[in-house]
């Protein structure tokens, strides 16, 4: 039987991975790591690319809800939400590291046998 994979889904997870796909916008989720900025700080810090593109990234990452944005009269602050890549370590990551540590364990009670 012949399966084919919808390349056009949209669920959480996927927009998630998409957006961390891009080491641009790896790039911009790391400078949102230790506080806000607004689009024109990080404008300037992405001056390779213009406004538009940084916007367009900044929407990808809003759609994958990693980036919350506010207004505060003109400007637009971007505060990095943590929560999305939480929830991807504890399905993905989470129960695999819980097994690396068990064979550490493992290895270390032989070795000390």
């Amino acid at each position: 039987m012949l399966y084919f994979y919808n390349m056009s889904s949209d669920t959480a997870d996927d927009r998630i991975f998409k957006a961390l796909a891009s080491p641009t916008r790896r790039a911009i989720l790391d400078e949102l790591k230790n506080h806000p900025q607004t689009t024109g700080a990080l404008c300037e810090t992405f001056a390779a690319l213009d406004r538009c593109t940084v916007m367009q990234h900044l929407k990808v990452l809003e759609a994958a809800d990693l980036v919350i944005a506010r207004r505060e009269g003109r400007e637009r602050w971007n505060h990095l939400n943590p929560l999305p890549i939480r929830g991807i370590h504890e399905r993905w990551i989470g129960a695999y590291a819980a097994q690396a540590v068990d064979l550490l364990d493992r290895l270390k009670t032989d070795l000390e046998r």
